[in-house]
C-alpha cells in the first residue's frame, strides 16, 4: 500500500463545481438542484423512528426504516441510472462516477468507451452477484467507464496508489482504489449505506466496513477510517441530494441517510 497521503483543496462546505478537463476526460458534475429540501422535510416523516439514537440502536432503527424498499431487477438498473445520474446540463447524458465524464446514455454495454453498471460495494464482497437486492440496489450502483470500472474491480477503498489512466484524480494499486476527491464522500456513503441496509435478515450476506484492504470475498470492504474521514471532507453536494430524491420518489421510494445525515455516520462507526 502505498503510503501516499493528499489534502483537498476544496472547502469543506462545497459544492460540485462545473470544470471541464481540456482534455475531455473529466468533468465534475454541474450542481444539480434537489427536488425537495433536504433532511429537515423528511426527519418528521421518514426518520421519525431513528432521531435522538446513536450507535447499535440508531443502526437498527436505520436498517428498518430503509428496508421498506421497491426492488428493481438487473435490466431495470440501466433506465434508473439514466436518471439518477443525468447530467444537469444536459439531460441526454450521465455522468461517470470515477471519470466524471459526460458520456451519452445510449452509449452504454461492455464494449471500450461505454459506460455500464458499477457496484460501488463490490459483488464480491458478500458473493450477491446482480440478482434482486443488493446487486441491483442502485443507492450503490453508479454509471462508470467499462475500462476505469474493471480497473476498480473488487479493490477495497484506501487513499494511495498510481494514477488510474483515462480518470484523472483516482488513483489505485494492488488492493485498493482512491476515488477522485469530488466523489470521495459519494463513495463512502454509498457503501455505508449497504452496510446497514443489507444485515444479514433477507437471505444476503451481512455486509460490513471494516478498516483492512485485500478483504477478498468476505462480506467485509474497507478501509472504515478512510471511508469516515472521505464523508467528512466531502459532504453530499445538490447532485447527491438529487440522486438520493430520484430514488426515492421513483424507484426505490428509500433513502441513503447519510447523505440525509452524513453525521450519523460518526454516530454508528
Amino acid at each position: 500500500m502505498s503510503s501516499r497521503r493528499r489534502f483537498y483543496a476544496r472547502p469543506l462546505f462545497a459544492t460540485a463545481a462545473s470544470i471541464a478537463v481540456l482534455t475531455g476526460v473529466a468533468t465534475t458534475a454541474p450542481a444539480a438542484t434537489p427536488t425537495t429540501p433536504p433532511a429537515a422535510a423528511v426527519d418528521d416523516t421518514y426518520y421519525q423512528g431513528a432521531l435522538g439514537k446513536t450507535g447499535a440502536a440508531l443502526k437498527s432503527s436505520l436498517h428498518t426504516i430503509i428496508s421498506d424498499q421497491t426492488t428493481l431487477s438487473y435490466s431495470q438498473v440501466w433506465d434508473a441510472l439514466k436518471a439518477t445520474d443525468e447530467d444537469p446540463a444536459n439531460s441526454s447524458n450521465v455522468i461517470l462516477l470515477y471519470t466524471g465524464r459526460s458520456q451519452s446514455k445510449t452509449e452504454n454495454g461492455g464494449n471500450t468507451g461505454d459506460w455500464n453498471r458499477e457496484h460501488v460495494w463490490a459483488k464480491s464482497h458478500g458473493d450477491f452477484g446482480t440478482s434482486t437486492g443488493p446487486g441491483t440496489d442502485i443507492h450503490h450502483l453508479r454509471p462508470e467507464d467499462v475500462q476505469v470500472n474493471s480497473t476498480r474491480g473488487n479493490k477495497d477503498f484506501d487513499n494511495g496508489g498510481g494514477t488510474v489512466p483515462g480518470a484523472p484524480g483516482n488513483y489505485t494499486d494492488s488492493d485498493s482504489f482512491e476515488p477522485r476527491d469530488a466523489v470521495k464522500g459519494d463513495v463512502a456513503r454509498m457503501i455505508l449505506y449497504m452496510a446497514v441496509r443489507y444485515e444479514g435478515n433477507d437471505a444476503f450476506a451481512d455486509l460490513e466496513p471494516n478498516d483492512r484492504v485485500s478483504n477478498g470475498s468476505a462480506p467485509y470492504i474497507g478501509r472504515l477510517s478512510v471511508l469516515k474521514q472521505w464523508n467528512q471532507e466531502d459532504p453530499p453536494d445538490s447532485f447527491e441530494q438529487n440522486r438520493n430524491e430520484v430514488i426515492y420518489d421513483r424507484y426505490q421510494h428509500n433513502r441513503n441517510p447519510f447523505i440525509d445525515h452524513p453525521e450519523w455516520v460518526e454516530a454508528i462507526w
